[in-house]
C-alpha cells in the first residue's frame, strides 16, 4: 500500500509556473510506476504525465508536451510536476497516482488533489 500527498496548487497568471510534488508513504515507492492527473470542472480525469518505477520512461499527454515535466527523486519518496507556461486551460485539480502495472495506466492508488488555478 502506498499513501499520496499533493502540495504545490495555487494560483497563478498565465504564462506562470508551479511545481506540484507528491508525497508518498511506504517502503515501495521506487517500484510504482507514478502519474499525475488532472479533472477540470464537467470533464472526467485524463492522465497528463506517467514515469517509470526508476524514471528512466515517461508519459506526456500531448498539450502539456515541453510545458510540464515529471520527475521523481526515489530517495524522497517524492514526485513532482513542473508546470511552465501555464495557460487558463490547465485549470485543474490535480491528482498524483501510483500503479504497479505501468506508468500509462492501471493506476489504483490516489491522492486527494491540489488545485491549479491559471487566470487569464
Amino acid at each position: 500500500q502506498v499513501q499520496l500527498v499533493e502540495s504545490g496548487g495555487g494560483l497563478v497568471q498565465t504564462g506562470g509556473s508551479l511545481r506540484l510534488s507528491c508525497a508518498a508513504s511506504g517502503r515501495t515507492f521506487s517500484s510504482y510506476g507514478m502519474g499525475w492527473f488532472r479533472q477540470a470542472p464537467g470533464k472526467e480525469r485524463e492522465i497528463v504525465a506517467g514515469i517509470s518505477p526508476r524514471g528512466l520512461s515517461k508519459y506526456y499527454r500531448d498539450y502539456v508536451k515541453g510545458r510540464f515535466t515529471i520527475s521523481r527523486d526515489n530517495g524522497k519518496n517524492t514526485v513532482y510536476l513542473q508546470m511552465n507556461s501555464l495557460k487558463p486551460e490547465d485549470t485543474a485539480m490535480y491528482y498524483c497516482a501510483a500503479s504497479l502495472t505501468g506508468w500509462t495506466s492501471g493506476y489504483d492508488h490516489w491522492g486527494q488533489g491540489t488545485q491549479v488555478t491559471v487566470s487569464s
